[in-house]
């Protein structure tokens, strides 16, 4: 064995120790805006306005008010538990490793779904610039390049993906945040409506609910490499809530603009944020087709940046193979973790359709918000502290753990039998192979 070191040591480190934390509160909020700010902005409100009409904004103000309390429970819990791996290690910290690793497998399947998502939403956006990616191979050989070079950048070293992530979020936020600013002072407010009595049906609000919360989705892919940020008992709380915010504000307002531009035309575009940029400068529509790829790629950017470490954590805690949970000594990135899930989702990409993708993410996600939510009033009530550092308390004890969780319960009322199923499905696999793994471990006849 003792020859074996030397080895390890020239190819591959393992563990936690082996991570540089080099991802500070800049980094860190451009990766959760990165995250969020995906595929689902570009999309969304024609689908708003079409369920909800006038009164469309209400639903992103709704979960605006549902996501805020998860985002307070992701920092409280995000304060307390520093390891690499967000809501896996969370729920392992606090309910055990039954649950750290339902909820990080489902986190893994929920990311692997979004990430091939928003890849095929990306090569229809580029297919409408450049109409020959339209076809089968093209399309196919454009998904791979796109996968290489984003599995180049973070192979790496965390400092190069992180500033690649902070890039693209200045790159894409720039023309969206133009587009409110400029097209607010323009708007027929007579198109925008805030009252309750103008929602069509409580259905619509329920539906449209699902689509806001897939949109607000992201904070727990960037907060999963925790190994690698600096301070976070300070970082963690900041860069959430920070990025959370200007989530909110960017979304409403871009639903307001593309109302009050549209009026009731926006509920039949394709490409509603291009089309309300058109509406304001005809050359806008192709700059806004521009930055969705930009958006998308940043979304896929921090999706495997910070999945890869979920995959990580679950090697290195062998429920997956123990070579997922190395580093690389070069760089000190978890290159195999990367592969893995840039080579699923890749295959999912090519194969499947934002879609079906988004409806596989969006359902898991809701779940796994319920269960941090609950991991985060665990926590702060045993006064869990890995590093001994001060935390980010949520004031209210249990009242605000409550409230996310019973939004999410909300949420998911509305999921259609086939989702339920698919979920159900998913959940059902996840823990066989939790039994299978677990029977293979060393010592698992002694618990």
């Amino acid at each position: 064995m003792a020859n074996m070191e030397p080895q390890r040591a020239a190819g591959a480190l393992q563990g936690e120790a082996a991570l540089l934390r080099a991802i500070g509160m800049l980094a860190l909020t451009a990766a959760v805006v990165n995250s969020i700010v995906g595929g689902g902005i570009f999309r969304m409100p024609s689908a708003l306005a079409t369920q909800m009409g006038p009164a469309a904004p209400l639903a992103l103000v709704a979960g605006a008010l549902a996501i805020v309390p998860v985002a307070l429970c992701f920092a409280a819990v995000g304060s307390r538990v520093q390891v690499t791996g967000g809501p896996y290690s969370y729920l392992t910290a606090t309910f055990g490793p039954f649950s750290g690793f339902a909820g990080g497998a489902l986190m893994w399947i929920s990311n692997v779904a979004s990430s091939a998502g928003v890849a095929a939403a990306l090569a229809v956006q580029v297919a409408n610039l450049a109409p020959a990616f339209a076809a089968p191979v093209p399309r196919a050989l454009l998904l791979t390049a796109v996968y290489a070079g984003l599995l180049a950048l973070n192979a790496f070293g965390v400092k190069l993906g992180a500033r690649a992530i902070t890039a693209l979020a200045a790159l894409k936020l720039t023309p969206l945040l133009l587009l409110v600013a400029l097209g607010i002072f323009v708007v027929d407010w007579s198109q925008v409506s805030f009252a309750i009595g103008d929602v069509p049906s409580w259905g619509a609000l329920g539906a449209s609910m699902v689509l806001v919360m897939f949109a607000y989705s992201g904070m727990e892919t960037a907060l999963m490499p925790s190994g690698e940020i600096n301070d976070p008992a300070r970082n963690v709380p900041r860069a959430t809530l920070a990025a959370i915010a200007l989530v909110v504000l960017l979304y409403l307002g871009l639903q307001i603009v593309g109302q009050g531009l549209l009026g009731p035309a926006l509920a039949g575009s394709g490409v509603p944020v291009a089309d309300t940029a058109a509406a304001l400068w005809e050359p806008g529509r192709v700059l806004l087709l521009v930055t969705a790829c930009i958006s998308m790629a940043g979304f896929l950017m921090g999706n495997l940046l910070g999945t890869a470490r979920l995959v990580f954590a679950l090697g290195r805690d062998r429920y997956l193979p123990a070579a997922l949970g190395t580093v690389s000594a070069r760089h000190r990135v978890p290159l195999r973790a990367l592969a893995v899930h840039a080579g699923f989702a890749w295959v999912l990409a090519i194969a499947g359709s934002f879609d079906v993708l988004a409806l596989i993410s969006g359902g898991a996600i809701c779940l796994v918000y319920a269960l941090v939510s609950l991991a985060a009033w665990r926590a702060q009530s045993r006064d869990l502290r890995e590093r001994g550092d001060r935390p980010f308390d949520l004031p209210g004890g249990a009242l605000i753990p409550a409230v996310s969780t019973a939004a999410m319960a909300a949420i998911v009322t509305t999921l259609t039998a086939l989702e339920w199923a698919a979920i159900g499905i998913a959940l059902g696999l996840l823990v066989v192979v939790y039994a299978f793994l677990r029977l293979r471990r060393p010592g698992s006849a002694a618990g």
